[in-house]
């Protein structure tokens, strides 16, 4: 049983002096920033948040991926070692002579054992095929040229990149091997949930230690809009995963992210690599020129509206947003934005932190998002005093 507080607020009202606090060049934005003119292939800038596409080009056009794939083995790489986090694998001779020799790879030895965490450094950043195929090989054993392709596949179809299909896991070229700038984007939003893979995107540089069969190795990424000392550096990416074959072209799949926005972009198709760097950071420069995301509820700051609890030595407590949450629009514009709070039925004792109710926060009138309200405070149990001392105060009135 729920009880609903009938709390519908005009942002403008309750968040006037948050918004305040936000960049007054947001206002001037609009039609005076166009988008950029790029001449790759396919490409498209979304929201990461909200996933609103802002501006793209073919973008459910089906193009050739390259090793942006290796986002998808990725995924099933960082899932894998949720359930096995020690997991290591023994690389077999087989594995790396189904691995064409003259694609980019690690040199990784026959009956060479390494930790699966090594080998996602070397799939992300030094966008190893050798090591996409021995993660393969881990997952799925000797059948793993046909079984995990299927569960990459079913994994595409699962998070909405509908119009994607993989025949390998590190992206070399097959007519069959397909993806869109729009799947991509769907897919890179989906592994940047796994702290995992966004940590090994936005890593610069790793080793990866003595092994049985080599010498340590030192990693450098292929993303070179994340290295500090290079002509393409921008300050504001924080990942992202390159492609390459004569099929496809230079690609890249990237995020950036600065104050409150976060974009993702894809670009396939670009006609050298400097271009698919300079292209991303274009749209990402587009994004944040145009767009806004406002806060609208503050996990840091107390709900106006206590919550009731039954049982507990008081008979109200302070709650809060359990995260902050934002509603992105057009830099120029000003959505309606209200919100309901909906407060459980609450027994004593309560933690700080316990989930107690929501908030539904709708912007021109549609569901946005939803946020938990969590105790801001504990409540103790009530004892005999309690009640005793609550019946002697009724009496007094």
């Amino acid at each position: 049983m729920t009880k609903k507080i009938t709390a519908v607020f005009s942002f403008v009202l309750l968040f006037a002096i948050l918004f305040a606090q936000l960049p007054l060049n947001f206002a001037a934005a609009g039609s005076s920033n166009p988008p950029p003119v790029l001449t790759s292939a396919s490409y498209i800038l979304a929201d990461a948040d909200s996933g609103q596409i802002l501006y793209g080009k073919d973008e459910t056009t089906r193009m050739f991926p390259a090793s942006t794939t290796k986002l998808m083995t990725a995924i099933l790489a960082a899932e894998y070692a949720e359930q096995h986090p020690e997991a290591t694998v023994t690389v077999t001779k087989q594995t790396l002579e189904d691995t064409p020799t003259a694609a980019s790879k690690i040199d990784l030895k026959a009956d060479e054992t390494l930790p699966l965490s090594d080998l996602m450094y070397a799939l992300l950043l030094s966008s190893g095929n050798d090591a996409a195929a021995t993660i393969a090989q881990l997952i799925d054993g000797d059948a793993w040229k046909t079984t995990f392709p299927e569960k990459m596949n079913q994994k595409a179809a699962e998070i909405g990149a509908s119009d994607t299909h993989f025949t390998n896991p590190h992206g070399l070229h097959d007519d069959e091997h397909y993806s869109t700038a729009k799947d991509l984007c769907t897919i890179l939003a989906y592994a940047l949930k796994n702290k995992t893979v966004q940590e090994i995107l936005k890593t610069e540089t790793y080793t990866i230690g003595e092994t049985n069969k080599s010498d340590a190795r030192d990693l450098k990424t292929t993303n070179e809009l994340i290295i500090p000392t290079d002509t393409n550096y921008d300050p504001n990416v924080i990942g992202g995963k390159t492609g390459f074959t004569n099929e496809a072209g230079f690609c890249l799949a990237a995020t950036a992210k600065k104050d409150n926005l976060r974009f993702i972009s894809v670009v396939l198709g670009a006609e050298s690599s400097d271009d698919r760097f300079a292209s991303t950071v274009n749209m990402f420069n587009y994004g944040f020129a145009n767009y806004k995301n406002k806060i609208v509820l503050d996990k840091d700051v107390t709900l106006n509206d206590e919550f009731t609890v039954s049982g507990g030595k008081k008979h109200s407590f302070a709650v809060c947003p359990e995260r902050n949450s934002y509603v992105f629009s057009a830099a120029d514009k000003s959505p309606d934005v209200t919100h309901i709070i909906i407060a459980y039925d609450v027994k004593a004792p309560v933690q700080k932190g316990q989930n107690v109710g929501k908030i539904e926060v709708y912007k021109d009138g549609v569901l946005y998002d939803t946020v938990n309200v969590v105790s801001a405070e504990d409540v103790q149990k009530a004892g005999f005093g309690d009640y005793f001392k609550d019946i002697s105060e009724n009496w007094a009135i």
